[in-house]
C-alpha cells in the first residue's frame, strides 16, 4: 500500500507536467504580435508578412514527409479558394529539411494554390519560436497579432468561422 503512494504521486506530477507542457505548445503566442519575416516563394517572389497587414492570413509550417500536413493540404486549399478572394491569405511554409525539389513537386501534385516558400535557413521558424513538429499554424488577425495557433491539422470549419468573423469586421 506504501508503494502506491509515490507511484501515484509521480503519476500525477508527470500528467500535470505534461498538460502544461501541451496547454503552452498549443496557447503559447496568442495574442502576441506576429513576427514580420520576410520570404522568397517558390515563384521567386519576394515579400514579408507586413505587407499583408489589414489582412488576415494563416501562416502553415508543413513538410512533405508528414502524413498529417499532406492530408490537410485539400482542406486549406479548398478554404483558400472560398475565401482568398476577400482577402484571406495562406502562406506555407515547408521545413528547412525538406528537398526543395520535392516541395516544387508536391505543390504541383497537390494543386497548391496558395503561396509557398521553404524556411532553408530556419529564419521564419525562429521567428514564430523554433517549429518543431508539423503541422503548426498561426492565424493571425488584420492588425497583426495572433490569434490562434494549433499544432496538428487545423478545423477547417472553425479556422473559416473565425476568418469570415475577421472578414466582416475588416471590412
Amino acid at each position: 500500500m506504501m508503494k502506491a503512494k509515490p507511484k501515484i504521486l509521480f503519476i500525477s506530477i508527470a500528467i500535470l507536467v505534461t498538460t502544461s507542457i501541451v496547454s503552452w505548445l498549443f496557447l503559447g503566442s496568442s495574442g502576441n504580435q506576429a513576427p514580420n519575416v520576410q520570404m522568397t516563394l517558390l515563384n521567386g517572389k519576394k515579400l514579408d508578412l507586413r505587407s499583408f497587414h489589414g489582412h488576415p492570413v494563416l501562416i502553415n509550417f508543413w513538410a512533405t514527409t508528414c502524413p498529417g500536413c499532406v492530408e490537410e493540404i485539400p482542406s486549406l486549399a479548398k478554404l483558400y479558394k472560398q475565401l482568398s478572394p476577400q482577402g484571406f491569405e495562406i502562406i506555407g511554409v515547408a521545413m528547412s529539411y525538406d528537398i526543395p525539389s520535392q516541395v516544387k513537386t508536391m505543390t504541383q501534385d497537390k494543386h497548391i494554390p496558395y503561396p509557398i516558400t521553404i524556411d532553408r535557413s530556419d529564419s521564419i521558424s525562429k521567428a514564430f519560436g523554433t517549429i518543431r513538429l508539423t503541422p503548426t499554424s498561426f492565424l493571425i488577425n488584420p492588425k497583426g497579432q495572433i490569434v490562434y495557433q494549433k499544432i496538428g491539422n487545423v478545423d477547417t470549419a472553425k479556422l473559416k468561422a473565425q476568418v469570415e468573423q475577421m472578414l466582416r469586421q475588416s471590412s
